[in-house]
């Protein structure tokens, strides 16, 4: 492939510049050898014989300019445009793309962990020297099936329908990124069919249940206080871990708020919260200081977190993250709107808030038949 730039002679005796591409040669029908070539005429016009000075620095300007699109055009043939293809680009294995674009999410803990799952799952069904050459719709259908049919998880149990959507999309996403850096010159993650996503089963906390876990004693104080402020919050784990003194804001009147950003989304969020969650944080530290010190995410806490919601007679598997739909289903309970719920949570979409509206009228189902039945 050659990208290059021309001249052509025109009957006014003014030359014409344009760009020519070589896209090599190929076999006609009858058996005569073509060469294939794309051409992009640039409206820039030379002197063949300049003779005054504004004839001549015409012709400079225009050839400069002329070259500055060349040099464009030839930088997004590297990038992969044109449907063109970059040769070096083209021989990179494709597992050792994914393993760079998972790790570049090594500092988001839940999202890293899902790229390294997506990528044990493929060294299982991807050859190591399998090149982005090879990289075919076809290919990558392959690769849906085996997340429909095959995968299993470490307990050896079929995938469930959520993990086929996470993991599937996470391999479109390395392929629209491979197709923007110039690996693909066509697009396929805009063809592949994604799974449909399920509802996934969201445990919550009643507020009787969730009074159980206040007066029960927890080992470690501090996930204790952050699960009860993500109850009364509705703040995530990653963004309890993260908060600081210089994100508390007291506005005096009883008003507090908390100004921060979302790790997962990385949007800016204003929370205002009540006395009774601000008393969990205790005594306020440095501006620069987390607030909740010492919390840590790993197997020790989260034993620790079943084991306190077990002691507290709760048969449930709660995670830190029930917190968060305990404070959405709460809020709907005593009287919140979907739209202000949908901005306490910081979703995006109130589709996603509108699922704890259904866990909420569940709920009020359930209250008819609390009254004892009279006898008529």
């Amino acid at each position: 492939m050659k990208i290059t730039l021309k001249e052509k002679k025109l009957k006014s005796g003014m030359i014409s510049l344009y760009i020519e591409f070589y896209k090599g040669t190929a076999l006609g029908e009858n058996g005569k050898r073509t060469h294939i070539r794309d051409f992009e005429y640039l409206k820039l016009y030379q002197f063949e014989n300049p003779k005054s000075a504004s004839e001549k620095k015409n012709n400079k300007e225009n050839f400069e300019l002329a070259e500055s699109i060349l040099a464009i055009r030839k930088a997004d043939y590297v990038q992969g445009k044109y449907g063109l293809k970059n040769n070096i680009k083209a021989k990179r294995p494709f597992l050792d793309y994914f393993k760079e674009q998972a790790n570049a999410h090594i500092n988001s803990d839940k999202n890293y962990g899902v790229w390294t799952s997506v990528q044990s799952h493929l060294v299982k069904i991807i050859s190591p020297n399998l090149i982005f050459d090879e990289v075919t719709e076809d290919f990558c259908k392959m690769v849906r099936s085996y997340f429909e049919r095959e995968a299993r998880t470490k307990s050896n149990l079929p995938l469930s329908t959520n993990s086929k959507y996470t993991y599937f999309n996470k391999f479109k996403a390395c392929l629209k990124s491979a197709f923007n850096d110039g690996y693909l010159t066509v697009n396929i993650a805009q063809k592949l069919k994604s799974f449909e996503q399920g509802e996934s089963q969201r445990e919550y906390l009643t507020f009787e249940e969730l009074q159980k876990l206040i007066v029960t004693d927890c080992k470690y104080p501090v996930l204790k206080n952050a699960f009860l402020f993500s109850c009364l919050s509705g703040l995530r784990w990653s963004d309890c871990n993260k908060l600081i003194w210089s994100e508390v804001r007291d506005e005096g009147n009883g008003v507090y708020r908390i100004n921060f950003r979302q790790q997962k989304t990385d949007g800016v969020e204003y929370l205002y919260v009540s006395k009774q969650t601000i008393d969990l944080l205790g005594e306020r530290g440095k501006p620069k200081e987390r607030v909740f010190k010492g919390l840590k995410y790993g197997m020790t806490y989260n034993n620790e977190l079943a084991k306190w919601v077990l002691n507290s007679g709760i048969m449930r598997h709660i995670t830190f993250h029930s917190g968060r739909h305990t404070n959405a289903v709460l809020l709907l309970e005593n009287g919140a709107d979907l739209y202000t719920v949908q901005k306490r949570l910081g979703h995006k979409v109130i589709k996603t808030t509108a699922i704890y509206a259904k866990i909420a009228d569940a709920k009020m189902r359930e209250s008819a038949y609390i009254i004892p039945e009279l006898n008529f």
